[in-house]
C-alpha cells in the first residue's frame, strides 16, 4: 500500500508542475513603438484606400436594446492598383490603453466579401466596397471606452504581389 501511494505521488508531482506551466503569451502584434503601423502591416506597398464615416464616431443609445449603446459607422475600400485584387485578410487592431495596438478583429476572405458585399473577395479597380453597419455596440454606460481602431485590407494582384489599405476610426467615449 506504501508503493502505491508513493508511485501516486510521484506521478502527481509532474502532472501538477505542468498544470502550472504557463501557456506562452500571444506574439506582440506591435514590436517596434517608434513606428506607428502593427508589424503586418509594416513594408507592404499601399494599394487600397480605406475610410470610415462618420469619424469620429461616438455612442448612441441603442433603440434594440434598452441601456446600450452603439457606435454607428460605415467602412469604405477601395482598390487603387488598376487591376483585380483578390482579399487576403481583413480585420483591426485597437488602441484604447498605453500599450497600443492590439488585436481585436479578424475575418477571412469569405467574411469580408459579405460584410463588404464583394462577391468573392475580388476588388474591381475604381469601385467602391462598403461595410454599411460596421457597428460596435455596449451593453449599458459602463461599457462605454474611447479607443482608436486601425482597419485594414490585405489583398494580391494576379501575380502575388501583397497590398495594404488601412484606416482610422476614432471611437469616442462620451454620448453627444
Amino acid at each position: 500500500m506504501k508503493l502505491l501511494l508513493l508511485l501516486a505521488a510521484l506521478t502527481a508531482a509532474p502532472a501538477a508542475l505542468l498544470a502550472q506551466t504557463a501557456l506562452p503569451a500571444a506574439a506582440p502584434v506591435w514590436t517596434d513603438h517608434r513606428r506607428l503601423l502593427p508589424d503586418k502591416l509594416r513594408q507592404v506597398p499601399v494599394g487600397l484606400t480605406l475610410w470610415h464615416t462618420p469619424n469620429p464616431v461616438y455612442p448612441q443609445p441603442n433603440p434594440g436594446q434598452p441601456g446600450g449603446f452603439v457606435w454607428q459607422h460605415s467602412t469604405m475600400l477601395r482598390s487603387e492598383v488598376g487591376q483585380e485584387l483578390t482579399v487576403v485578410e481583413c480585420g483591426s487592431f485597437i488602441w484604447y490603453s498605453e500599450a497600443g495596438w492590439q488585436p481585436n478583429l479578424q475575418q477571412t476572405p469569405a467574411e469580408f466579401a459579405t460584410l463588404f458585399q464583394c462577391p468573392e473577395g475580388r476588388l474591381r479597380p475604381g469601385r467602391t466596397y462598403t461595410f454599411a453597419q460596421n457597428y460596435r455596440y455596449a451593453d449599458s454606460a459602463r461599457g462605454l471606452y474611447g479607443g482608436d481602431a486601425l482597419w485594414y485590407i490585405l489583398a494580391r494582384d494576379p501575380a502575388g504581389k501583397l497590398y495594404k489599405g488601412f484606416g482610422l476610426i476614432e471611437t469616442e467615449a462620451i454620448p453627444r
